[in-house]
């Protein structure tokens, strides 16, 4: 019997995590023109933010649904493994509730399986990192039990800073009134959202312009952040990655970053943003269980 932790690909973990750690990444779906695709699986952030600029195709998303759970559990179920699967914030995403269902469907049928749900209540690699802290401390000797204490810790402490470069995809996704959209666009408004304690993706700002919306994110980083230097910070982009590189760079300057995780936005979020978004997330205090962090 192991111990494994998974999780989905809302997390935007990098390739170089998932395969250092064999980290299990559940895709989240992608329906582009009545079609389903998965996203890290059959559709690519290369290919899907052409397809988004290209403005040709409809696209909706869908939470993994209770079929898709069981089906990727049930292995560890016959195993006999316990398992941590770290979801999708619920207050974005069915995610959480799906998941569970599958989980009591299947201990009707393995009534042993240890499987703990942890609702990250974070998005991208603000739960990204958690999962990733939560890896590096099973390799370096935590226990279970202190990696769930660890990833609610890391979870409730993280600080997500977001900026678009348009205001359309939160328009058509009711996430804007129509006031407001035709307002920010006359202005030129662009606003600062972050991830709140429910879970949910709210903006909390507006600035005029995208140089002030960028540096408006550099600087509640600072405001916000703890121990900057010693902690994983995560930078991730919707096809601009010229703008992340330029993040990354002043980062290092103010505030003597030196750990970075760095991935596009997927498909999950960027369906909904567009392309242009820029996320950073940090912690907002030090953790601690830095002692099992690859971090010295």
């Amino acid at each position: 019997m192991a111990l494994k932790i998974i999780t989905d690909s809302a997390t935007d973990m990098p390739k170089s995590i998932i395969e250092e750690y064999n980290l299990h990444v559940i895709p989240t779906p992608v329906v582009i023109n009545e079609k389903d695709y998965f996203d890290g699986k059959t559709i690519f952030p290369e290919e899907f933010y052409r397809r988004l600029r290209e403005g040709k195709d409809e696209i909706k998303t869908y939470h993994i649904n209770e079929y898709m759970f069981r089906e990727n559990f049930e292995p560890y179920a016959k195993r006999g493994d316990e398992v941590i699967y770290c979801c999708f914030s619920t207050g974005i995403a069915g995610t959480y509730n799906a998941a569970n269902l599958a989980k009591e469907s299947l201990l009707e049928e393995y009534p042993d399986f240890d499987l703990t749900i942890v609702d990250s209540k974070c998005a991208s690699l603000g739960f990204g990192i958690g999962v990733y802290y939560a890896l590096q401390m099973q390799k370096n000797g935590a226990d279970k039990k202190t990696i769930l204490e660890a990833l609610r810790w890391h979870f409730d402490h993280m600080e997500h800073i977001v900026t678009v470069e348009t205001l359309d995809y939160l328009y058509r996704g009711g996430r804007l009134s129509k006031t407001s959209f035709l307002a920010g666009g006359l202005l030129d408004i662009k606003p600062l959202i972050e991830v709140n304690d429910d879970g949910a993706l709210v903006a909390f700002e507006k600035v005029r312009g995208r140089q002030k919306s960028l540096k408006r994110v550099l600087d509640l980083i600072g405001e916000r952040g703890v121990d900057l230097p010693g902690q994983y910070i995560g930078i991730v982009h919707g096809d601009c990655a010229d703008v992340a590189a330029s993040m990354k760079e002043q980062l290092t300057e103010r505030y003597g970053c030196t750990h970075f995780v760095e991935n596009y936005v997927g498909c999950a979020i960027g369906a909904h943003t567009g392309p242009g978004i820029i996320g950073v997330v940090c912690l907002n205090a030090e953790s601690p269980y830095k002692e099992y962090w690859d971090i010295k």
